[in-house]
């Protein structure tokens, strides 16, 4: 298999999904060489760091050296207990996740999800009994892109964590238009009541990680969490491969 595999790379050479640069792997570094971005374009990622909000994980960009509490959320507290990101959601990141989530191209599930399930385990391996769900889609959405690109995600994170996956018990009920322009009060409101949790014994007590792509005000994140916590969810946290904005 990997003389094919070679005889494959000579006839078709990798390319990096985000700058078409092609592939060769002395030019990466060791546990990295089987994903496909180039060394540039992976070093353009740029992590999210602290100082960040407990609650919601958006990164401050100036004004405080420590972890603190951002003003949106002492004003409206979050159902979930907390949102951690991998990434801000620019530059090749977008770009790829824009491939990923909008090209068809499922199969960077596995190096995002890779990536993701590396950040999870620093994060959250403490905490035990997870129940991992992914953000769902709704059944027309999903016949339209032909995956769930949060349940591709989410098949990585549960594996490193030991924990479980549950992709049937939160459904989406209600068709909503794109979180893409919406003011934070309209983000809000198209999401309410959009979800429903179908098992209420599969969530009750447990300690739930919901895994999404990308997250922008958190409104999915919250509105799925609130209606976790209202079946009897004990704890709800969520995991996103990448965050849009900065406080």
């Amino acid at each position: 298999m990997n003389v094919f595999a070679g005889l494959i790379d000579l006839i078709y050479p990798p390319r990096c999904v985000v700058c078409q640069t092609f592939l060769w792997s002395e030019g990466l570094r060791g546990g990295l060489k089987d994903l496909p971005f180039c060394h540039a374009c992976l070093d353009g990622f740029v992590e999210v760091r602290s100082p960040i909000c407990p609650a919601c994980g958006r990164p401050y960009a100036s004004g405080t050296q420590d972890d603190r509490w951002c003003e949106d959320c002492l004003r409206r507290r979050p159902h979930y207990a907390s949102t951690r990101a991998l990434y801000l959601y620019e530059g090749g990141l977008m770009t790829a996740i824009h491939a990923f989530k909008y090209g068809g191209k499922s199969h960077l599930a596995n190096p995002l999800g890779t990536l993701l399930a590396s950040f999870a385990r620093v994060c959250f391996i403490h905490l035990e009994g997870l129940l991992v769900i992914p953000v769902p889609l709704h059944p027309k959405r999903l016949r339209e892109r032909g995956f769930n690109q949060s349940l591709l995600l989410a098949r990585h994170v549960a594996s490193p964590l030991d924990a479980d996956l549950d992709f049937l018990s939160l459904r989406r009920v209600r068709y909503t238009k794109p979180q893409t322009g919406l003011a934070s009060d309209e983000r809000r409101k198209n999401v309410r009541r959009a979800f429903e949790v179908m098992d209420r014994k599969k969530v009750k007590g447990r300690t739930i990680l919901l895994v999404d792509d990308v997250a922008t005000t958190g409104s999915t994140l919250n509105e799925c969490a609130r209606v976790l916590k209202r079946a009897g969810a004990a704890k709800v946290h969520a995991l996103v491969l990448a965050r849009t904005s900065l406080l």
